[in-house]
């Protein structure tokens, strides 16, 4: 299966993995699975800790592609169809970086592991990730 890691939960996975439940800790874990993390969420990252929101030990240029070679992770790279797709999404969240995850998510045919409760008015295949 394909899986798509919210920004969140792979945060959460390299600083606090207790926050995450035992299902999605033992799915980070197995070999085989396809973990993909999006440009979206480097995005997110790099705007955050720039911005002072999130403490990083190293800038995020470095500090994301050496944590998810790591862990395995493949990139996600932000296709126009991705950020067009947005548009027909229906407004239950803002967030335009949860958006654009939830859009590459249906178009790439993948499950988003998430913990954020808005994610599931969406018609997306989710894996709950908090506990």
């Amino acid at each position: 299966m394909r899986y798509l890691l919210d920004t969140e939960v792979w945060l959460w996975s390299l600083s606090e993995p207790d926050r995450l439940n035992d299902a999605t800790r033992n799915l980070l874990a197995r070999s085989g699975e396809e973990l993909f993390l999006s440009a979206a969420s480097s995005w997110e990252i790099a705007i955050k800790s720039a911005l002072g929101k999130l403490p990083l030990p190293e800038p995020p240029a470095s500090y994301v592609p050496k944590r998810m070679e790591a862990q395995g992770i493949r990139a996600l790279a932000i296709e126009h169809s991705h950020a067009l797709r947005v548009y027909a999404l229906p407004h239950h969240h803002r967030d335009p970086f949860d958006r654009l995850i939830i859009a590459q998510a249906e178009a790439e045919r993948m499950t988003i592991l998430t913990a954020n409760a808005a994610f599931r008015q969406y018609s997306v295949k989710l894996h709950w990730s908090g506990r």
